[in-house]
């Protein structure tokens, strides 16, 4: 959880689940595709004191060369050398909680909500995909009168998207690519069941803020836009479009994760590319912000 002014009006938390059907090429939080724990690895705070190799069960952890290596595939995440770790080199990311935990955690941030006509934002990872556990505790926020927000990028069951729908004031949706072909290349996934399942919040007349991340190279040529723009237009519904900025804050995760970066060599973009591409997508006559 963390306190946010960017995901959904006033003064909010943010609830980040783990778990994503998507595993988008720029991800800033790896950390949160997989549903399980992760161990995430911090080498520059080890002191090398190897309290972590001596508690390991299963021999993932060891010294070569006087450095210590944590073999990530065998490795169970299993938390025992986070306990152990003098030196917070170690974190584990994820934490298993129940409806109730949850809730005592965002009513300690209750006064911010009502001084600033903000609320919780349900993030990821896709929230999605704890579709129970999410209901769940949309109903809790509903009868405490705290203002709920969905952040996702869409693809789960229409019937999930219809329940949910029934508890949630606003929906932050992410478009990634209209191309199908190219959104299966750089996400894992094609767009269909994501485009179906907006076009159901619009036909409810659902409360929608469109985030499109612009990715150089990826999705911002003048067709790629254009696209945008056009299907945007269908969208009588969405009042809003936040064009996000590809950033490299996520990369050192991923070596955190043991897991390889895939776009190394992408820039993000400038601010006259930023410009650009919120003047092409505004022309469908919605208020475009660069920026959540």
């Amino acid at each position: 959880m963390k306190y946010s002014i960017h995901d959904g009006p006033g003064i909010r938390t943010t609830v980040f689940l783990k778990g994503c059907p998507l595993s988008c090429w720029w991800c800033h939080n790896p950390e949160s595709q997989e549903i399980k724990e992760q161990l995430m690895l911090f080498p520059n705070r080890c002191i090398g004191c190897k309290t972590c190799i001596d508690v390991c069960k299963h021999g993932a952890i060891k010294e070569v060369d006087s450095m210590i290596i944590t073999n990530l595939k065998e490795c169970t995440h299993c938390g025992d050398c986070v306990k152990e770790c003098y030196a917070e080199a170690r974190e584990m990311a994820g934490k298993t909680m129940t409806v109730d935990e949850v809730v005592a955690e965002i009513l300690k941030d209750k006064d911010f909500f009502q001084q600033s006509n903000g609320g919780i934002t349900f993030s990821g990872g896709e929230p999605l995909m704890q579709p129970s556990f999410l209901i769940a505790l949309l109903k809790e926020m509903k009868n405490l009168g705290i203002h709920t927000t969905i952040d996702t990028c869409g693809f789960a069951s229409k019937k999930t998207v219809e329940e949910v729908s029934q508890f949630a004031d606003l929906f932050l949706y992410d478009l990634k690519h209209m191309n199908s072909d190219k959104h299966e290349k750089y996400t894992g996934v094609p767009n269909h069941k994501i485009l179906e399942n907006l076009k159901l919040l619009r036909d409810i007349n659902k409360e929608v803020f469109i985030r499109i991340p612009i990715i150089p190279g990826i999705n911002d040529n003048i067709d790629d836009l254009r696209d945008f723009r056009d299907f945007i237009r269908t969208l009588p519904n969405v009042k809003i479009v936040n064009l996000l900025p590809y950033h490299k804050i996520g990369q050192e995760k991923y070596n955190r994760l043991g897991k390889p970066y895939k776009i190394l060599d992408v820039e993000e973009p400038t601010q006259e590319e930023m410009d650009f591409a919120s003047e092409v997508i505004k022309t469908c006559g919605v208020n475009v912000k660069i920026g959540g």
